[in-house]
């Protein structure tokens, strides 16, 4: 029952895009095409589960053994940017068009705060290795399922006759607030 609380929590109610705020710059950037979104979200998912679970195994057994805590963020950083190296690399082998699609996006997941505000908060809220992971997993969800149902709206919107000071960035922001009241609609499902 934990763990469906976890998932709950993290994909809808506490979505980290919407209701944290954190990883704004590619829900934003890469919400033009449904594509490039799940693309994104895919890439996202990746990175997000393997940096929560390096990120844990590192600061259980190397930054706490070591009494050098305080090294947490910079230690984080340096292991996220070298998680997106290696998911550069993979995708340029296997998709090229997807990663070209990605373009500048893609070695920003290494700043994305989402990333690294997930492996923060998985060691601030005290979780074991496994509820990392489901944490960790369920907020790569959530971003993945903002950034889609963003990017499936604003492909709708550019066939809509929106006014000429409201389109692109403008009429973006105010969809993603309306998007992030509608996720405040679950708040109170689960404490």
């Amino acid at each position: 029952m934990e763990y469906i609380l976890i998932i709950i929590s993290a994909v809808f109610i506490n979505n980290i895009v919407l209701s944290q705020f954190l990883g704004i710059c590619p829900f934003l950037g890469v919400s033009n095409k449904v594509n490039t979104a799940i693309g994104m979200s895919g890439a996202v998912t990746f990175v997000l589960v393997l940096a929560t679970i390096v990120t844990y195994l590192i600061q259980t057994y190397v930054l706490e053994k070591l009494g050098i805590g305080f090294m947490q963020t910079i230690t984080f950083i340096l292991v996220i940017a070298a998680l997106v190296q290696m998911v550069e690399i993979i995708l340029k082998k296997i998709s090229p068009p997807l990663y070209q699609a990605l373009g500048i996006f893609l070695p920003l997941i290494t700043t994305n705060c989402a990333v690294l505000g997930v492996a923060i908060l998985v060691i601030k809220k005290d979780y074991n290795l496994l509820e990392g992971v489901v944490y960790g997993a369920s907020n790569a969800i959530g971003f993945g399922l903002a950034l889609i149902i963003l990017a499936g709206i604003r492909e709708q919107l550019d066939l809509a006759d929106v006014p000429k000071g409201m389109k692109g960035v403008p009429v973006s922001l105010i969809t993603a607030g309306i998007l992030a009241l509608a996720f405040m609609g679950f708040t109170g499902i689960v404490k």
